[in-house]
This record gives C-alpha cells, sequence and structure tokens, in this order.
C-alpha cells in the first residue's frame, strides 16, 4: 500500500517473463469473458452452487451479465452478496475509528488505521446464516461480488471463484467511477474513496485472497484486467504457472507516477508515452502495487504481485524471511526521478515502530534508503540538519510557512550531501529528508504496508490534481523526528558505510550500506565479465544500476536465466540457489543487491 492515488494509464509490455508454459495451463486456459462465461455455465449441475468474490476494482457484474445470458431459462438463482452487508451508515460509523477525521492534524485525511476484521465485520451475521442456508436449499445458485465468499459463507459453495485485477487497474477503475466502496450507497470523493480502500477494502479483499490460498479452498481463478479479455485458470494450474515462475529470477511490471518534481531519465530510458508530462516515480517492486506477467502463446497472464506472493510464500521468500514477516515481502523498491527537473522531493521523514503501531496499525518503523544512479549538474540528497539547533528553527519557520505561503531557505537548516553516482545513503526513521533535483535515485525502504510521508515543507507547490497547496503534515512530523541527526552523525552513521565482503580477479561484492536500525544489507556486485551467488535460502532483488544488459542464470541449470537491461529490477527466488551474472555488454557492471542481513 503506497497511497498510488493517480498512476499513469500505461501498460509497460517490455515488463514480462518468457517461461517453459506448464502443459496444466496449455490445457486448460480460458480465453475471453464469453468463454469464461460458458465455462462457468457449463459447471452446473442439479444441486450446483458457485460462489464468485472479486477483488475492489474488478468489473465482475460484467461476467455476471453474460451469465444470466448463458443461464436463461436455466432455474439459475442470482444473488448479490452486498445483500448480507450491514447497512452502509452502521458501517460508516463503524470505520470512523479507523478513518479519523482530523484535518488540523492530517489536512487533506489520507492517513487512518489499518481496519482488520474482514468481512465478518462489514455482513450481517443474520443475513449472513440466511443466506447459508439458501445456498443449501436451492438446487443451482451463484452468489457474486465483494465478500462471496466470506470466510462465513466459503464452505457452502460446491465451486468457488475468485477474480483478480493488478493493484493499477483497481485504482484507475476506482478513478473512472467503475467501483464503489464495500456497502455505501453514495460515492465518496474520490480522496476519501482511495484511503477508505487502502484502510478498509483493499485490506479485506487481501486478506480474504490470502484465506483462500492459505487453505487451498480457491477451484478456479479469473484475471480480468482487461474485461473483455478476461481469463480463468484451474487453481492447481495457476499455482503450476506460479512455481515455473518461482524457479527462475523474474521481473515485475512496473507502475508510473506523474509528479510535481517528475524528471526525464526514465521517461526516455523506457520510452514512457510523450502524453506522460515526467515521470517522477516508478513503483518497479513495490510489493502491493505492482504485478507479474508470464507470456503465454503470443498473449499475456498478468496477476498482483501479492498474489503470487500468498502463493508461494517460503518458496519464495525463504523460511526464515517467511517467518520473520509473516508471510509479506519485507522490502519495497522504486525509482524516484528529478532529472532535468523542476525541483526537490519534499523535505519529508517518516514514523517510528512505536508511532506507526499505535496511530496507524501497521507492523513497525518506517526506514528507507537512496542509491544515487545517475545526476546532472549541482545533485544534492537532503539528509539530516545543519546543526543541534537546526531543527527547532526549521519548525518554527516551517509552521509559519504554512500560514503565511512564504518561501524559506531551507538550505540553512538541512544538510545536503553531493550526489555522485554510486553514493549509498540510509535513513532510519525520523531522519529529515529529501531527494534533490536533477538525479534519478533507487528507493529501497522497509515493510510497511502503507507509506507514511509526512511532509515538513514543500516549497508552497501546488497539486496538480487539487489545484490546492500540497498537503503538509507538521504536526506528525514533530512527533517523530530526531532533531540530533546533524551533518556530523550523518556523515558517520548513514553514508558509504560498509567495504569489500569478496573479491576475484576482475570482480567483487561489497556492503555499501549497512544500519542497526535497517533490516537488510545494500551491497554492489561490481565485476567486468561474471560474477557468482548464491541465494542460500533467501530472496535477492538485483538492480542493474550501472551497465547495458546482464544474464541472470542458474549454476545447476542455465535454461533457468533473466536478461536484465539497464535500471531493470529482478526477484532472485530463495530457492534458486547458486547463479551467476554474465555481462552482456561492454565496461565494467554494477548490480545493487539487496538481501536480509544475516
Amino acid at each position: 500500500m503506497s497511497f498510488m492515488f493517480h498512476p499513469y494509464p500505461y501498460v509497460d509490455h517490455e515488463a514480462v517473463n518468457r517461461i517453459n508454459v506448464p502443459q496444466s495451463v496449455e490445457n486448460n486456459l480460458t480465453k475471453g469473458i464469453l468463454n469464461t462465461a460458458k465455462k462457468i455455465a457449463a459447471m452446473f449441475e442439479d444441486n450446483t452452487s458457485i460462489g464468485i468474490d472479486a477483488y475492489p476494482g474488478t468489473e465482475y457484474e460484467a461476467l455476471i451479465n453474460v451469465l444470466r445470458q448463458q443461464l436463461a431459462g436455466k432455474d439459475v438463482v442470482f444473488i448479490d452478496a452486498a445483500s448480507v452487508l450491514l447497512p452502509a451508515e452502521e458501517i460508516t460509523e463503524m470505520l470512523k475509528e479507523y478513518l479519523p477525521e482530523d484535518r488540523d492534524v492530517d489536512p487533506v485525511l489520507l492517513y487512518g488505521r489499518r481496519y482488520r476484521e474482514g468481512y465478518k465485520g462489514l455482513q450481517d451475521a443474520k443475513k449472513v446464516d440466511e443466506l447459508k442456508n439458501k445456498i443449501v436449499s436451492a438446487k443451482k445458485i451463484i452468489v457474486y461480488g465483494k465478500g462471496a465468499l466470506s470466510e462465513a459463507l466459503q464452505d457452502s459453495y460446491d465451486i468457488r471463484i475468485w477474480m483478480d485485477v493488478t493493484p493499477r487497474t483497481s485504482v484507475l477503475n476506482c478513478k473512472n467511477g467503475k467501483n464503489r466502496n464495500i456497502g455505501l450507497v453514495d460515492e465518496l470523493p474520490y480522496g476519501l474513496m482511495m484511503r477508505r480502500n487502502y484502510y478498509v477494502d483493499f485490506e479485506t479483499a487481501m486478506e480474504q485472497r490470502w484465506n483462500l490460498i492459505r487453505n487451498n479452498k480457491l477451484d478456479f481463478y479469473i484475471t480480468a484486467d482487461v474485461v473483455e479479455n478476461m481469463q480463468m485458470l484451474p487453481y492447481n494450474a495457476l499455482i503450476d504457472l506460479c512455481n515455473e515462475l518461482n524457479n527462475r529470477p523474474f521481473r515485475c511490471r512496473p507502475v508510473y507516477l506523474e509528479g510535481v518534481w517528475g524528471g526525464f531519465y526514465v521517461h526516455r530510458l523506457r520510452k514512457l508515452p510523450k502524453e506522460m508530462r515526467n515521470c517522477a516515480w516508478v513503483f518497479d517492486m513495490i510489493p502491493l502495487e505492482v504485478s507479474l506477467v508470464s507470456v503465454i502463446d503470443d498473449g499475456e497472464f498478468e496477476i498482483p504481485f501479492f498474489t503470487f506472493v500468498q502463493a508461494m510464500g517460503e518458496k519464495l521468500l525463504g523460511k526464515r524471511a517467511f517467518n520473520e514477516f509473516g508471510g509479506y515481502f519485507p522490502v519495497r523498491f522504486n525509482y524516484d526521478d528529478t532529472y532535468h527537473a523542476s525541483g526537490n522531493m519534499s523535505i519529508q521523514c517518516h514514523p517510528n515502530a512505536e508511532y506507526v503501531i499505535k496511530n496507524h496499525g501497521e507492523f513497525g518503523r518506517q526506514d528507507e534508503s537512496y542509491y544515487v544512479v545517475t545526476t546532472g549538474q549541482g545533485a544534492k540528497t537532503y539528509l539530516g540538519f545543519e546543526k543541534e539547533n537546526s531543527c527547532a528553527e526549521f519548525l518554527k519557520e516551517a509552521e509559519c510557512a504554512e500560514k503565511t505561503h512564504e518561501l524559506i531557505d531551507y538550505k540553512k537548516y538541512i544538510h545536503a550531501v553531493d550526489s555522485v553516482p554510486g553514493t549509498q545513503v540510509m535513513i532510519p526513521a525520523g531522519t529529515i529528508h529529501a531527494s534533490g533535483q536533477n538525479q534519478v535515485i533507487l528507493e529501497i525502504g522497509s515493510l510497511t504496508v502503507g507509506s507514511y510521508t509526512y511532509k515538513m515543507y514543500d516549497y508552497q507547490r501546488i497539486d496538480p490534481q487539487t489545484g490546492l497547496p500540497r498537503p503538509i503534515h507538521l504536526k506528525m512530523g514533530k512527533q517523530v523526528i530526531r532533531g540530533e541527526r546533524t551533518a556530523e552523525w550523518v556523515n558517520e552513521n548513514l553514508v558509504n558505510h560498509g567495504g569489500i565482503v569478496r573479491s576475484g580477479k576482475d570482480w567483487c561484492e561489497k556492503i555499501v550500506g549497512e544500519h542497526d536500525l535497517l533490516y537488510f544489507s545494500l551491497r554492489n556486485l561490481v565485476f567486468a565479465t561474471e560474477i557468482e551467488d548464491n541465494t542460500d535460502g533467501l530472496f535477492h532483488v538485483l538492480a542493474l544500476v550501472d551497465g547495458e544488459k546482464v544474464r541472470v542464470e542458474s549454476i545447476e541449470n542455465p535454461d533457468l536465466f533473466f536478461e536484465m537491461n539497464s535500471l531493470d529490477i529482478i526477484v532472485v527466488p530463495a530457492n534458486f540457489g547458486r547463479y551467476k551474472i554474465k555481462n552482456l555488454g561492454v565496461g565494467t557492471v554494477t548490480i545493487h543487491k539487496t538481501q536480509l542481513k544475516s
């Protein structure tokens, strides 16, 4: 969950995985909404019950309409799962504690607390019992919609089907009026709708999907990003497909976002649409926001990456990571691009564990790191305060500027690190920071389902989506800011820390960043021809930060490989074992590697 309110409506067809398609997939893949409806209709025999649940933003109504056509005159009963929800006003009242409305602290009502009660808390228990009786007594019945496969209902059906869309499509469908919050009758303003989605609807659906996967209670899976081209697989075939993906390094499909400080380096590198005014964020591997694509014949089969994480679990993450992080993928990756942009990122900080758990119902602290990939003239990374009294003076001026909308001389207070490609800075929670103008950084962060960026100062910029000043969260930030982290402390503790781990004739692996507060290790693999490595039972994430093209392949089975281009990010699953990276270009290559600390 990274508050992806405005993804650019672009699908990157270069970000795919070419695999050996399992026979079960070849033999059982159903393509198109009409064929999918026919397949489901053909499942009906006497006393057949089917439950069809869906992730928010899925256009499941279209499938239901085609099913009604296919089953016309067959005495099939259709029931919308919305009929067992609590009244809208009761749901709204119940969720107030998760979606507080204090505009003094949170001016645009961006933040909240994770709702963890699932569909059980949103459904009327009496109505659920009545529906269960209908399912048992009806000869032919389809229950459909969000919550149809809730824990209270899922064991009542003969056949259970889950409909999925990628986070990109889910958000775009919400933005385009194709989704309504669970149980609501009236539409919310888009920003409040998305806050409710991230803290309630998405969270509820992800947990429900996980429950079904964990307990092996799905019979069929439908991917439905393009509704007329939806595809369906038996669940066991989906698992075969995921296992095949997990046998090799893979790349996720990124999401691209414009922004007020967006640059043009990635825009040009990846040939993004000319209509896209800039590219500020590249969500290359943010686990809850990206997707995973397999090439099947001449088409694509795309699923949310987190569906894949839920299905693969320990085989992807490794036993220690799976147990330690509860099955979540514990690190997130994105590029921030201010190259030839009009300004810096906002001056910001992130909260510590106590604050996150208490106020947002999250797992723990939000730590980050920046690796400088490329720079233009005068690039800086802002990190920490200049002097001991700089924090108090900065906060005083920032509070005044929030009211007067005057510019302040932030450089007097915020320490700047010269940005040189290869610079690694670490950003433990509470450290004030910003990526400066004219650079591309690889941002790597810890596990928070949400993204808690408390803007302290934003140069009085206007949000292009709202036409209003961009929201500042000084009151939240003041509670977590670490004013004692001054220039001297920052340079000694947070910049370029590590050293050579191992080396050979024309290669080495070196730590470029480790800190006691960060649970991941940041490393560079530098080589001229090739280098070997071993997952040793824990996943690796690799980014090609300097070089044109490399091949990452299994030493035991070189047919299991992925060829990376400049700035590609790939995941090497925990079970991959010994692997080799070959330079397919000229010159020396640098791969940025992230792994959990031992």
